[in-house]
């Protein structure tokens, strides 16, 4: 279930990498939050890309992945990674170091 969302190619464009398993009800809801965040404060400037680990166990290898849902921005600044269904949204933003 690899699925790409672009949008303007800027320098400081936010990166995303989500790795979910199937369609869970976590992995669905942190889907669904995820986009939600990015359309609300992220105004288009954004790279999403959804990473089903049923389907693609070597990149969960590849980035190391424990648990499911993971969250890992990949740029801009300094790399992250959040752990769960991204339902607190506050947490999700000082984590992701985006300003509300």
């Amino acid at each position: 279930m690899e699925n790409h969302l672009h949008s303007s190619p800027e320098k400081d464009k936010y990166s995303f990498l989500l790795f979910v398993s199937g369609m869970s009800v976590k992995s669905v809801h942190a889907i669904e939050n995820l986009r939600k965040i990015c359309d609300t404060y992220l105004n288009n400037n954004f790279d999403l890309q959804i990473i089903d680990i049923s389907r693609d166990k070597e990149q969960a290898v590849r980035h190391q992945i424990i648990a499911i849902p993971t969250l890992v921005k990949t740029g801009p600044n300094t790399p992250r990674i959040i752990l769960g269904d991204l339902s607190d949204t506050r947490k999700v933003l000082k984590i992701l170091d985006i300003a509300e």
